[in-house]
């Protein structure tokens, strides 16, 4: 007969670790919320930090473009200068024994080393004579019939072009052929 008491016994602690308790229940739910909020603040922690991982990656880049075309502005204002000076410059002739040319011969020098200034910042000359013309770097003003030249070239430069590092900061006014 104690075998049958023990049989119980142990049947009665199965059914009571069978049984839930209310307040087991009440803890196991409390648990899973807990969980629950803690897997939402790692979420919500996960997107901050990657939104601050964007953020200063776009701030680096802006910072690096900011370097990259600082000047542009004053390079703009000088390319009139550095116009002028052409136009001087090709009012040259052949002729280097009159006071013209003499005076010219400083402008000359002046300009060149201005242009290699200008050059050393990053200024470029947009080369379009006799290219096919490219709306991104080149202005059509003019344009003129001319046999023998195909449709689309760059008959003549009225007006030079720059580029800024990889930036147009002045298309090419040109003439075009039809």
């Amino acid at each position: 007969m104690k075998e049958n008491s023990e049989e119980k016994i142990e049947t009665l602690d199965d059914v009571v670790k069978e049984e839930k308790h209310p307040k087991k229940e009440k803890k196991n739910k409390e648990v899973e919320k807990l969980q629950e909020e803690k897997r939402d603040l790692n979420d919500k922690l996960l997107r901050i930090s990657a939104e601050m991982q964007n953020m200063r990656k776009r701030y680096d880049e802006e910072i690096a473009r900011m370097y990259k075309y600082e000047g542009e502005g004053i390079i703009k204002e000088l390319l009139s200068t550095l116009d002028n000076f052409e136009r001087a410059i090709s009012q040259d002739d052949d002729n280097l024994e009159d006071e013209l040319s003499k005076f010219l011969s400083g402008f000359k020098l002046i300009y060149s080393e201005f242009r290699t200034k200008l050059e050393n910042k990053g200024l470029s000359e947009i080369k379009c004579q006799d290219e096919a013309f490219d709306p991104t770097f080149m202005e059509a003003v003019l344009t003129e019939k001319v046999e023998g030249k195909e449709s689309g070239i760059v008959l003549d430069v009225l007006q030079k072009g720059y580029k800024f590092n990889d930036k147009v900061i002045r298309p090419a006014m040109v003439k075009v052929s039809e």
